[in-house]
């Protein structure tokens, strides 16, 4: 099985034992969970057997507590007698109590389990809670009855499929207004999908949607996992942003948290039934010093029960297309790939793999496809496991996409780091092109990662302070000039060449200035840096409306001309001068990075004869350039007398143009 793999890459062929290794261990845990059943599907269904339902005469609420000698279930419905309603306990640590009658419980009255091991007394919110809110006055959690899986909830979109080529659009509903709150599912849906939309994005990451008790943790802590955050409203709400989205072709994507989660025992899972293990690892195994957080043990059917369940929940529930899975590579190894460079395949095969994680994320990308083949599913690895992103039957870990992580980092190391004429071009185009040949890739310049506080976009770091005096379009400034131009520039760049998709955070594609930083005491609990001002992009004033119109036509270009399924060739790289040429097809790119020389009389290289026009150039007016570049020209590709087939063009400074062949 493995050896679909090795042919794809040679290179894999020392390693061969390690990647069978890789598939018995996904075959034999396959097996012990579902035996001779084909499917997964009809395993992960933890979320309809445990939490709290309604049933034909009452309800009935189920826990998997192993470590608890008692259990009590309380809340409104009690007076909060916490023994007043005691839990049976069943078979495999299972325990569960019927109350009769239909209005035994009401939907939104408060519930917590009470959990008994020895003389310890716990309260504790139902590990399949759907609905956990925050008392405002002691900010304790508590667990809401909202029994979602029948609420009637009427769908439109049986016939949508996700894009083949996803431009994500990666956003977070509490801060994707411009006042200074959190915002909500249904402001989101109203405001922002129509923006979205006309932007050009086909895919939507939602960050943040599983509950999570610390607002700044920006939703990667999370403590309830089958429950919608409530700070932005109930889940129908969600279904309704969901199913919009899908009305408008718009595909939508989970931010999906299974590699760590937040070390509370009283609104988390940690310590639930009087147990450090019984969710997670013991000891320092269970524990990242990163994060402050724990770590599941992945080898624990029960746990992987759990996970799997939560998967197909936010599927069928929800009608999530995929996932974006966060922090795969401290899954994928026990030191959490902290501090290692992997710069050989020798890294990616060791005793520092931690195979149980690898088979996790295998049946969790098989579970996803077998719920919906078309669903997408992308890595959040910067070490570059291999077959990350090839089929499982091939020997593959099932991913559709990995995101291209280094990219982000080389921006911001050449324009922290280096002079605008020591940008080394070739080590650019490596970076830039540098993923294995049969592994696909979401590319992208920056990310919510390099909007945080303590980092700088692209913008800012380009432009610092002259954002705050020199973005009105009447006045000029070098600064502004060259940080619009360099914006535009690298944005294209990437998006045509380091991914087979490509991805943005909210608000950058207008150059959203300043960082980002969630309400604390240190701000003095402000908003002010937690949201996002779309005004300054629909301000015709203003010049944040040349970057976004760019980013709208890039969009248009790249989706017309299907460019991101192509693969660059006839490229030519000049390091003296600052300048990266290639063609993708009908499509030729000229990049001169160079800070002060233009060029009147510069070879183009192409692929195909025939004539060529400019379908885009990143010096035009309405994207805040200086019109340079002629694009009534029509340029004829020929053979020059060293024989290489092309054209002499102008190509002006700190410009990029797309040529087309007619």
């Amino acid at each position: 099985m493995a050896l679909g793999i090795i042919k794809a890459d040679p290179y894999l062929a020392p390693f061969e034992k390690d990647l069978q290794y890789r598939v018995d261990s996904y075959k034999a845990k396959r097996r012990e969970l579902i035996a001779d059943s084909e499917r997964l599907t009809d395993f992960a269904n933890g979320y309809e057997y445990f939490g709290i339902h309604k049933t034909e005469n009452g309800w009935v609420y189920r826990e998997w507590a192993p470590g608890a000698d008692e259990m009590y279930f309380t809340g409104d419905f009690a007076n909060w007698d916490c023994k007043a309603f005691p839990m049976k306990r069943i078979e495999n640590g299972v325990f569960e109590i019927y109350l009769e009658g239909r209005d035994a419980l009401a939907v939104g009255q408060k519930v917590q389990a009470i959990v008994i091991r020895g003389s310890e007394f716990m309260r504790r919110i139902p590990a399949y809670a759907t609905r956990v809110v925050q008392d405002p006055v002691t900010y304790n959690f508590c667990a809401e009855v909202d029994d979602i899986l029948f609420d009637n909830f009427e769908w439109s979109d049986q016939d949508f499929k996700p894009q083949k080529t996803p431009y994500i659009y990666e956003c977070h509903i509490g801060m994707a207004q411009e006042e200074g709150r959190v915002g909500t599912f249904a402001e989101f849906r109203e405001n922002i999908l129509p923006r979205i939309k006309k932007l050009g994005y086909n895919t939507i990451q939602i960050m943040a949607v599983m509950e999570h008790p610390y607002y700044g943790s920006f939703g990667y802590q999370v403590s309830s996992f089958f429950a919608v955050s409530s700070r932005y409203g109930r889940a129908i709400e969600l279904k309704r942003l969901i199913d919009t989205a899908h009305k408008m072709g718009i595909t939508v994507l989970l931010d999906v948290v299974h590699s760590h989660s937040v070390k509370n025992g009283g609104d988390g899972l940690n310590y639930f039934d009087g147990t450090h293990y019984q969710y997670f690892h013991e000891g320092e195994r269970g524990y990242h010093p990163a994060w402050d957080t724990k770590l599941f043990n992945y080898n624990k059917n029960e746990v992987i029960h759990f996970l799997l369940s939560n998967l197909k929940y936010w599927m069928k529930i929800f009608h999530f297309d995929g996932f974006r899975f966060d922090g795969v590579t401290s899954m994928l190894y026990h030191d959490h790939g902290l501090g290692r460079a992997f710069t050989d395949y020798s890294s990616y095969f060791s005793m520092n793999t931690d195979t149980e994680a690898v088979t996790y994320l295998m049946l969790a990308n098989e579970l996803i496809h077998e719920i919906n083949p078309n669903a997408l599913t992308v890595a959040e690895d910067m070490s570059g496991m291999p077959g990350m992103c090839v089929a499982i039957k091939q020997g593959g870990i099932g991913f559709d996409f990995r995101l291209s992580m280094g990219i982000p980092d080389l921006w911001i190391k050449m324009i922290k780091e280096y002079g605008d004429n020591e940008w080394d071009m070739f080590k650019l185009w490596h970076e830039l092109c540098s993923r294995r040949e049969n592994e696909k890739a979401i590319g992208y310049c920056e990310s919510h990662d390099q909007a945080l506080v303590g980092d700088k976009t692209i913008i800012f770091r380009l432009c610092d302070s002259e954002m705050y005096w020199s973005m009105s379009k009447d006045r000029e400034s070098p600064i502004i000039d060259r940080g619009i131009a360099l914006h535009k520039m690298i944005r294209l760049i990437t998006a045509t060449v380091a991914g087979e998709g490509y991805l943005n955070f909210m608000g950058n594609e207008f150059g959203h200035p300043e960082w980002i930083d969630f309400p604390r005491e240190g701000t003095g609990w402000s908003y002010h840096y937690c949201r996002r001002q779309w005004s300054l992009a629909d301000n015709k004033a203003l010049k944040y409306k040349y970057l976004q119109a760019f980013d709208i036509f890039m969009l248009k270009l790249l989706k017309s001309g299907r460019i991101l399924k192509k693969k660059p060739k006839s490229q030519w790289i000049d390091q003296a001068d600052k300048v990266i040429l290639y063609s993708k097809k009908d499509y030729v790119f000229a990049f001169n990075f160079h800070p002060e020389k233009s060029f009147t009389d510069y070879f183009v290289p192409v692929e195909q004869e025939g004539s060529y026009s400019v379908t885009l150039s990143t010096d035009d007016k309405e994207f805040g350039g200086f019109e340079r570049v002629d694009k009534t020209y029509t340029y004829k590709a020929e053979r020059t007398l060293n024989g290489r087939l092309g054209f002499f063009c102008y190509l002006p400074n700190r410009c990029a143009i797309v040529f087309k062949k007619k």
